[in-house]
């Protein structure tokens, strides 16, 4: 099939008497029959309906749709370069963010809630452009390694709560056999209990469904791409996900699973210089999440063209596919946020 260019436009148990009940009964009726002269048979009560314990159901989490809890939300800032593959925790996410920083490089933002591993990492900077990702979940555990001086009182600003290194070591540890800064690791649980009042996940605008949307286009592989980075999903049948392939090598989490998710979307966005910037001289951009814009959603092996709303930091973020939600698949989501000027390729 020939490359297109994905260019964002509109779009019983039976209950019995006690045997002891029941004999007592039996004999009470008899000795009345012999002090009356008369005869009598013993009776018994007709046997209950058979009755059943009525299944425990199994929640669902609203971050991704499938079975789980939905408890407090840890948001983790991983890097996304050689030297930190493989990363550790990775596959058990309900959400996963790639986007955009210095150098055309690209870094993780993992959103937990139905499971929080035990081993996270490794763990990398923030960036001012999840200060505006992140409120859509409310007021989640937010857990990174450092920042721009500058970007500090911004931080402490956020509706989040600061789980990071600098703030405390608690739950951190540098990894043997990794080289700094790729080293830092963390302990999810223990992330979670310096934030005993985390937000609990809730819909945050995504909806869930086995059964695909009609309509959609049929696509094999897709292709994005950023200066210095590229990530392509390629849709297997037999796992029912697609399967990431990252600057050209398949990527496979510590833990064992292939990376990749039942839902790809990809979100085409305002990209700009944000002011802020690296040691190194190299300048950070701002990703816009909030406002409107095209976006592609991939799942069950199609691709559908659809828009993206999201009015205030503190909304949800929908996918609007002819006018209503499209539904996405039940399982692990990735969203990699786009500059709306670099359209994704489709074979």
């Amino acid at each position: 099939m020939a490359v297109k260019h994905i260019v964002p436009r509109a779009g019983s148990a039976v209950r019995l008497k006690p045997l002891l009940v029941v004999l007592g009964a039996a004999a009470l009726a008899v000795s009345a029959a012999a002090c009356g002269g008369g005869s009598a048979t013993p009776s018994t009560s007709p046997s209950a309906p058979a009755t059943s314990a009525a299944p425990t159901p199994v929640p669902t989490n609203a971050l991704s749709g499938r079975p789980g809890k939905n408890g407090p939300v840890l948001a983790v800032k991983l890097d996304n370069t050689d030297n930190s593959h493989p990363h550790a925790g990775l596959s058990e996410a309900d959400v996963v963010y790639l986007e955009e920083v210095e150098w055309g490089l690209t870094r993780y933002v993992a959103v937990f809630s139905s499971t929080v591993p035990k081993v996270l990492g490794p763990i990398r900077s923030a960036r001012i452009a999840d200060l505006e990702l992140l409120p859509q979940y409310g007021k989640v555990a937010f857990a990174f390694s450092g920042q721009n001086p500058r970007l500090g009182p911004v931080i402490a600003k956020a509706p989040l709560y600061n789980v990071s290194a600098e703030v405390s070591g608690t739950g951190y540890w540098r990894q043997s056999g990794r080289s700094a800064p790729y080293d830092l690791f963390a302990h999810g649980e223990q992330l979670l209990a310096r934030a005993p009042h985390a937000v609990k996940a809730h819909s945050t605008g995504s909806t869930f469904a086995k059964k695909r949307p009609h309509g959609g286009q049929r696509v094999r592989t897709m292709t994005a791409t950023w200066p210095d980075a590229t990530a392509q999903f390629t849709w297997s049948p037999a796992q029912g996900r697609w399967l990431l392939t990252m600057d050209g090598d398949p990527e496979k989490a510590v833990e064992g699973p292939r990376l990749g998710g039942t839902t790809v979307i990809v979100q085409y966005c305002h990209v700009y210089d944000s002011g802020y910037g690296d040691k190194f001289g190299g300048v950070t951009p701002m990703t816009d999440t909030v406002g409107s814009g095209k976006a592609v959603v991939f799942r069950n092996g199609r691709m559908y063209r659809v828009t993206w709303k999201r009015p205030t930091e503190a909304d949800g973020t929908h996918w609007l596919y002819r006018g209503h939600d499209l539904p996405l698949a039940p399982g692990q989501v990735w969203i990699l946020l786009e500059n709306a000027q670099r359209p994704v390729t489709t074979h």
